[in-house]
């Protein structure tokens, strides 16, 4: 289809600032196919990333410490982000530009703010050494080995598949399959009837249990589940891969060296409010909405509530548990004890390839989100593919070498991990507002309800942020 005039006075481009980056093109947006629901995927690959130590450790060591009392938070967290990545997904469905970009349209180097806070948010390969001690308990090994196995693994998947977020994708349903498998064992096996009557107090025992467990590990658990930081950013990435919207137009990620690389611009499109537009619009969006609810928000929170119950059912009560991975071990020692020896077994055989899952999502949408601002804002000429391929190459690199040498995380670099998500999410709720109302044409912009949501972001991600801070500061200074 024709590209239309953009020197026109009327064009929807001219709301883009182009100081930074040019102003988009101005195309019809492509109509949705008539089976949209082969476009379910990225909600998935949400889910299948954001499912880590939260959900296996941080909501299972929860109920074992206060029982069922806070699992509705997971469904407060879930539902705020959302509303959070709808507005994320707006922007690059109009437009076919990350929503990064439109910051960066704001001010050059929002998006490399971003990319160095999502770093060192994952800069330890937490997840990596999370699966290989899994691994060790249900196999035995060393678990430096098996972590550097891991991120080669991770590093050889993501650079050598022709196309990226397809490999992804299968990963992460192939996970989210597993989860539902272990769920469905697991009520079979593990959750008794005791159990199952406690299941209502989900709803009729509410409860914030701060001094039990402390105001900031609550309101972390609350404000993470399923997903935060540069994950919910990179949604963008992987609907414009899947090819939503505007996002038809864009390359995607491939392999340097196994896949066809199509050059892309810095900027990307922006259609005109004519009445085909907005009737392929709202088609777009609706389906956008349907995805995301049917996909990361149910899978997250159904994931979240039975790993709960099966912590309720097998640790509840039980003395001097720790919140970090040490809690599986006990965990699935407890359920071959009520179920065989086999289903703790196949408890931790699950938990390690879920955690492998999600070091692959990680380290994809980190070097994602800085390879799209790489290319974007400075280097426009590069392959965006190489760049990717070298990032990931380089973080995975840098994973094996502490894990091979036998470092410790330094506390620094934990303390900046722990502070970023928070801080991240809580400027780029407002920086939402402002790209999805001053730069979209109108009819599309965000209004009323999902307006109110993104406030209540700022918030919840601003409060958690000065928790977070405060009590990494203490510990830093020895308080």
């Amino acid at each position: 289809m024709a590209d239309r005039n953009e020197a026109s006075p009327v064009s929807p481009a001219k709301a883009f600032p182009d100081k930074y980056i040019p102003q988009p093109q101005v195309r019809d947006l492509p109509a949705p196919p008539r089976n949209q629901w082969r476009l379910i995927g990225p909600g998935i690959v949400a889910a299948g990333v954001g499912l880590a130590t939260g959900e296996f450790i941080l909501f299972p060591y929860i109920t074992s410490q206060v029982g069922l009392t806070f699992v509705w938070a997971a469904l407060l967290g879930l539902v705020t982000q959302y509303f959070l990545n709808m507005e994320i997904e707006r922007y690059t469905l109009a437009t076919g530009e990350t929503a990064v970009t439109g910051f960066s349209r704001l001010w050059k180097h929002w998006g490399l703010v971003f990319a160095i806070m999502a770093l060192f948010a994952n800069l330890w390969p937490a997840w990596a050494t999370s699966s290989a001690t899994l691994i060790t308990y249900a196999i035995g090994g060393d678990k430096s080995l098996v972590a550097v196995g891991i991120l080669l693994l991770v590093a050889l998947i993501l650079t050598l598949a022709p196309a990226v977020y397809t490999a992804l994708e299968r990963a992460e349903m192939l996970k989210v399959a597993a989860i539902v498998l272990l769920i469905a064992i697991g009520a079979l096996f593990v959750i008794g009837a005791e159990t199952w009557q406690a299941l209502p107090t989900v709803v009729t025992q509410p409860g914030f249990p701060a001094a039990e467990l402390g105001f900031a590990v609550l309101m972390g658990a609350l404000a993470f589940a399923g997903a935060g930081g540069g994950q919910n950013l990179v949604q963008s990435n992987w609907i414009r891969d899947k090819g939503f919207g505007m996002g038809h137009y864009v390359p995607k990620i491939v392999s340097p060296l196994t896949g066809e690389t199509e050059a892309r611009g810095q900027a990307g499109f922006i259609f005109p409010a004519t009445d085909e537009n907005m009737d392929r619009w709202k088609s777009w969006w609706r389906f956008a909405n349907k995805e995301q609810l049917m996909t990361f928000v149910l899978i997250t929170f159904l994931s979240i509530m039975f790993m709960s119950l099966l912590a309720y059912g097998t640790v509840f009560g039980h003395p001097g548990l720790e919140n970090d991975v040490s809690f599986l071990r006990i965990q699935g020692e407890k359920m071959s004890a009520m179920a065989g020896g086999w289903f703790g077994y196949f408890f931790w055989i699950v938990g390690a390839f879920s955690l492998f899952a999600a070091a692959l999502g990680i380290v994809d949408y980190t070097c994602r989100l800085a390879a799209d601002v790489l290319k974007t804002s400075y280097f426009p000429d590069v392959s965006e593919s190489k760049v990717y391929a070298i990032l990931v190459w380089s973080l995975c690199a840098t994973g094996m070498v502490v894990i091979a040498v036998g470092m410790g995380q330094p506390l620094l670099l934990a303390i900046i991990s722990a502070c970023t998500n928070g801080v991240m999410m809580f400027i780029y709720s407002g920086l939402l507002i402002a790209i999805n109302r001053k730069m979209l044409p109108a009819p599309i912009r965000v209004t009323g309800v999902r307006l109110g949501a993104l406030v209540w972001s700022i918030i919840l991600f601003g409060v958690m942020a000065v928790l977070t801070v405060h009590q990494q500061i203490d510990k830093l200074l020895g308080g």
